[in-house]
Protein backbone atom coordinates (compact mmCIF):
# COMPACT_ATOMS: atom_id res chain seq x y z
CA UNK A 1 0.00 0.00 0.00
CA UNK A 2 1.07 3.58 -0.89
CA UNK A 3 1.76 5.93 2.46
CA UNK A 4 -0.92 8.57 1.96
CA UNK A 5 1.42 11.01 3.18
CA UNK A 6 4.34 9.99 0.20
CA UNK A 7 2.34 10.96 -2.57
CA UNK A 8 3.03 14.06 -4.02
CA UNK A 9 1.03 17.06 -5.14
CA UNK A 10 1.05 17.69 -9.14
CA UNK A 11 0.39 19.85 -11.57
CA UNK A 12 -2.88 18.74 -13.84
CA UNK A 13 -3.83 20.47 -16.95
CA UNK A 14 -6.84 19.27 -19.18
CA UNK A 15 -7.40 20.33 -22.61
CA UNK A 16 -10.17 19.22 -24.75
CA UNK A 17 -9.09 18.50 -28.64
CA UNK A 18 -10.49 17.91 -31.63
CA UNK A 19 -9.11 14.07 -32.98
CA UNK A 20 -6.90 15.69 -35.97
CA UNK A 21 -5.36 18.40 -33.63
CA UNK A 22 -4.60 15.58 -31.07
CA UNK A 23 -3.11 12.98 -33.54
CA UNK A 24 -0.63 15.65 -34.22
CA UNK A 25 0.09 16.56 -30.84
CA UNK A 26 0.32 13.17 -30.27
CA UNK A 27 3.08 12.32 -33.19
CA UNK A 28 4.79 15.27 -32.41
CA UNK A 29 4.99 14.22 -28.93
CA UNK A 30 6.39 11.14 -29.30
CA UNK A 31 9.27 12.15 -31.40
CA UNK A 32 10.38 13.47 -27.24
CA UNK A 33 8.82 11.52 -25.22
CA UNK A 34 8.54 7.44 -24.17
CA UNK A 35 5.69 5.75 -24.16
CA UNK A 36 5.07 4.24 -20.76
CA UNK A 37 5.83 0.56 -20.42
CA UNK A 38 2.36 -0.47 -19.20
CA UNK A 39 1.17 -0.18 -22.18
CA UNK A 40 2.38 -3.06 -24.04
CA UNK A 41 2.21 -3.98 -28.08
CA UNK A 42 -1.03 -1.79 -28.70
CA UNK A 43 0.33 1.38 -27.83
CA UNK A 44 -2.89 1.71 -25.19
CA UNK A 45 -4.75 0.29 -22.60
CA UNK A 46 -8.20 0.57 -21.76
CA UNK A 47 -8.98 2.26 -18.41
CA UNK A 48 -12.21 2.16 -16.21
CA UNK A 49 -13.19 3.58 -13.02
CA UNK A 50 -16.24 3.35 -10.57
CA UNK A 51 -16.46 6.89 -9.09
CA UNK A 52 -18.46 7.70 -5.84
CA UNK A 53 -21.28 10.03 -4.81
CA UNK A 54 -23.12 10.52 -1.41
CA UNK A 55 -26.81 11.32 -0.99
CA UNK A 56 -26.56 14.95 -1.71
CA UNK A 57 -24.47 14.64 -4.97
CA UNK A 58 -21.56 16.43 -3.39
CA UNK A 59 -18.93 15.58 -5.68
CA UNK A 60 -20.41 16.52 -8.71
CA UNK A 61 -21.89 20.20 -7.24
CA UNK A 62 -18.42 20.34 -5.98
CA UNK A 63 -16.66 19.90 -9.51
CA UNK A 64 -19.33 21.92 -10.67
CA UNK A 65 -18.79 24.71 -8.65
CA UNK A 66 -14.90 24.08 -8.39
CA UNK A 67 -14.55 24.08 -4.58
CA UNK A 68 -11.65 23.96 -3.17
CA UNK A 69 -10.38 21.74 -1.86
CA UNK A 70 -12.45 18.71 -2.52
CA UNK A 71 -11.30 14.50 -3.06
CA UNK A 72 -13.65 12.39 -4.42
CA UNK A 73 -12.81 8.14 -4.62
CA UNK A 74 -13.12 6.00 -7.82
CA UNK A 75 -11.84 2.09 -8.28
CA UNK A 76 -10.06 1.41 -11.30
CA UNK A 77 -8.87 -1.46 -13.46
CA UNK A 78 -7.10 -2.18 -16.98
CA UNK A 79 -8.16 -3.77 -20.10
CA UNK A 80 -11.48 -5.30 -18.09
CA UNK A 81 -8.71 -7.26 -15.94
CA UNK A 82 -9.53 -8.62 -12.33
CA UNK A 83 -5.79 -9.50 -11.77
CA UNK A 84 -5.69 -5.75 -10.82
CA UNK A 85 -8.37 -3.74 -8.92
CA UNK A 86 -7.13 -0.52 -6.77
CA UNK A 87 -8.93 1.73 -4.55
CA UNK A 88 -7.83 5.50 -5.08
CA UNK A 89 -8.88 8.96 -3.39
CA UNK A 90 -8.28 11.83 -5.71
CA UNK A 91 -7.49 15.22 -4.14
CA UNK A 92 -7.79 18.47 -5.52
CA UNK A 93 -6.11 21.76 -3.72
CA UNK A 94 -4.86 24.86 -4.76
CA UNK A 95 -5.07 24.22 -8.73
CA UNK A 96 -2.93 20.81 -7.71
CA UNK A 97 -3.87 17.49 -7.28
CA UNK A 98 -2.80 14.22 -5.39
CA UNK A 99 -3.37 10.91 -5.60
CA UNK A 100 -2.99 7.92 -2.85
CA UNK A 101 -4.18 4.68 -3.84
CA UNK A 102 -3.89 0.46 -2.55
CA UNK A 103 -4.66 -2.69 -4.04
CA UNK A 104 -8.25 -3.96 -3.93
CA UNK A 105 -9.34 -7.59 -3.42
CA UNK A 106 -11.91 -8.59 -6.34
CA UNK A 107 -14.11 -10.10 -3.23
CA UNK A 108 -14.23 -6.36 -1.84
CA UNK A 109 -15.14 -4.96 -5.33
CA UNK A 110 -18.00 -7.17 -6.08
CA UNK A 111 -19.31 -6.62 -2.99
CA UNK A 112 -19.65 -3.06 -3.65
CA UNK A 113 -20.46 -2.88 -6.78
CA UNK A 114 -23.56 -5.08 -5.51
CA UNK A 115 -24.60 -2.14 -3.32
CA UNK A 116 -23.53 -3.68 -0.09
CA UNK A 117 -20.90 -2.24 2.59
CA UNK A 118 -17.74 -4.32 3.30
CA UNK A 119 -16.33 -5.32 7.01
CA UNK A 120 -13.56 -3.08 8.06
CA UNK A 121 -11.12 -5.45 9.42
CA UNK A 122 -7.56 -5.03 11.47
CA UNK A 123 -5.49 -5.67 8.97
CA UNK A 124 -7.94 -3.31 5.99
CA UNK A 125 -5.82 -0.81 4.73
CA UNK A 126 -6.41 2.98 5.79
CA UNK A 127 -7.96 3.98 2.50
CA UNK A 128 -10.46 1.24 2.32
CA UNK A 129 -11.62 2.04 5.82
CA UNK A 130 -11.83 5.57 5.04
CA UNK A 131 -13.60 4.18 1.99
CA UNK A 132 -16.33 2.20 4.18
CA UNK A 133 -16.49 5.18 7.07
CA UNK A 134 -18.16 7.40 4.49
CA UNK A 135 -20.36 4.82 3.03
CA UNK A 136 -21.56 4.35 6.54
CA UNK A 137 -21.92 8.11 7.12
CA UNK A 138 -22.50 9.94 3.74
CA UNK A 139 -24.06 7.00 2.41
CA UNK A 140 -21.72 7.04 -0.82
CA UNK A 141 -22.16 4.46 -3.18
CA UNK A 142 -21.01 3.90 -6.85
CA UNK A 143 -22.88 6.02 -9.21
CA UNK A 144 -20.77 6.11 -12.60
CA UNK A 145 -18.57 4.38 -14.78
CA UNK A 146 -16.22 6.33 -16.61
CA UNK A 147 -14.32 4.27 -19.24
CA UNK A 148 -11.67 5.21 -22.23
CA UNK A 149 -8.77 4.18 -24.27
CA UNK A 150 -5.20 6.03 -23.39
CA UNK A 151 -2.08 6.68 -24.88
CA UNK A 152 0.30 7.46 -21.73
CA UNK A 153 3.56 9.25 -22.68
CA UNK A 154 6.20 10.15 -19.51
CA UNK A 155 9.69 12.37 -19.46
CA UNK A 156 11.40 11.55 -15.97
CA UNK A 157 12.75 14.75 -15.80
CA UNK A 158 9.83 16.89 -13.81
CA UNK A 159 8.13 13.53 -13.60
CA UNK A 160 5.80 14.61 -16.48
CA UNK A 161 3.22 12.84 -17.77
CA UNK A 162 1.29 13.42 -21.32
CA UNK A 163 -1.86 10.97 -21.69
CA UNK A 164 -3.87 11.14 -24.84
CA UNK A 165 -7.34 9.77 -23.81
CA UNK A 166 -10.05 8.70 -26.50
CA UNK A 167 -13.71 7.04 -27.08
CA UNK A 168 -14.71 8.54 -23.25
CA UNK A 169 -17.71 6.83 -22.30
CA UNK A 170 -20.06 6.70 -19.41
CA UNK A 171 -22.10 4.17 -18.19
CA UNK A 172 -24.22 3.54 -15.14
CA UNK A 173 -24.58 -0.35 -14.89
CA UNK A 174 -21.76 -0.67 -12.47
CA UNK A 175 -22.36 -4.37 -12.24
CA UNK A 176 -21.14 -4.62 -15.77
CA UNK A 177 -17.52 -3.32 -14.81
CA UNK A 178 -15.42 -5.97 -15.71
CA UNK A 179 -17.73 -6.71 -18.94
CA UNK A 180 -15.78 -6.19 -21.97
CA UNK A 181 -19.03 -5.29 -24.10
CA UNK A 182 -19.94 -2.33 -21.64
CA UNK A 183 -23.18 -0.49 -22.72
CA UNK A 184 -22.23 3.08 -22.72
CA UNK A 185 -22.63 6.43 -24.19
CA UNK A 186 -19.65 8.82 -24.83
CA UNK A 187 -19.89 12.13 -23.67
CA UNK A 188 -18.16 14.49 -25.80
CA UNK A 189 -18.88 15.92 -29.49
CA UNK A 190 -17.99 13.73 -32.52
CA UNK A 191 -14.23 13.22 -32.25
CA UNK A 192 -13.29 15.21 -29.70
CA UNK A 193 -10.77 13.66 -27.04
CA UNK A 194 -9.01 14.85 -24.27
CA UNK A 195 -5.08 15.64 -23.48
CA UNK A 196 -3.74 15.65 -19.83
CA UNK A 197 -0.59 16.97 -18.39
CA UNK A 198 0.78 16.35 -15.23
CA UNK A 199 4.06 17.25 -13.67
CA UNK A 200 5.28 17.99 -10.39
CA UNK A 201 7.62 21.33 -9.64
CA UNK A 202 7.73 22.61 -13.66
CA UNK A 203 6.92 21.28 -17.37
CA UNK A 204 9.84 21.80 -19.71
CA UNK A 205 10.06 24.09 -22.17
CA UNK A 206 10.29 21.96 -25.04
CA UNK A 207 7.26 19.48 -24.25
CA UNK A 208 5.17 23.01 -23.47
CA UNK A 209 6.47 24.13 -27.46
CA UNK A 210 5.05 20.09 -28.49
CA UNK A 211 1.77 21.01 -26.84
CA UNK A 212 0.96 24.67 -28.29
CA UNK A 213 -1.86 24.84 -30.77
CA UNK A 214 -4.68 27.23 -30.70
CA UNK A 215 -7.16 24.48 -31.52
CA UNK A 216 -6.26 23.31 -27.54
CA UNK A 217 -9.77 24.18 -25.02
CA UNK A 218 -8.31 24.03 -21.44
CA UNK A 219 -11.04 22.68 -18.84
CA UNK A 220 -11.60 22.42 -14.81
CA UNK A 221 -13.71 19.90 -15.31
CA UNK A 222 -12.97 15.98 -14.74
CA UNK A 223 -14.06 12.72 -17.06
CA UNK A 224 -16.31 11.76 -13.85
CA UNK A 225 -18.10 15.46 -14.39
CA UNK A 226 -18.86 15.30 -17.97
CA UNK A 227 -19.92 11.59 -17.10
CA UNK A 228 -22.07 12.34 -14.60
CA UNK A 229 -23.43 15.77 -15.90
CA UNK A 230 -24.60 13.26 -19.20
CA UNK A 231 -26.49 11.13 -16.70
CA UNK A 232 -27.79 13.75 -13.82
CA UNK A 233 -31.07 14.45 -15.76
CA UNK A 234 -32.26 10.87 -14.64
CA UNK A 235 -30.83 10.90 -11.62
CA UNK A 236 -32.63 12.02 -8.02
CA UNK A 237 -31.44 14.99 -6.69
Amino acid sequence: MQNRNEAKWRNELKYLSPEYILTAIEARAKCVLKTDNHTGERGFYAIRSIYFDDYDNRCYFENEDGTDPREKFRIRAYNCSKERISLELKQREKGKCHKISCPMSLSMCEKIMSGKIPEAKSDTPYLIKKLICQMQSRALKPVVIVSYERVPLVYEVGNVRVTFDRNIRSSTNIEDFFEKKLAARPILSVNTNMIEVKFDEFLPDFINEVLQTSMLAQTSFSKYYFCRKFNFVSEPI
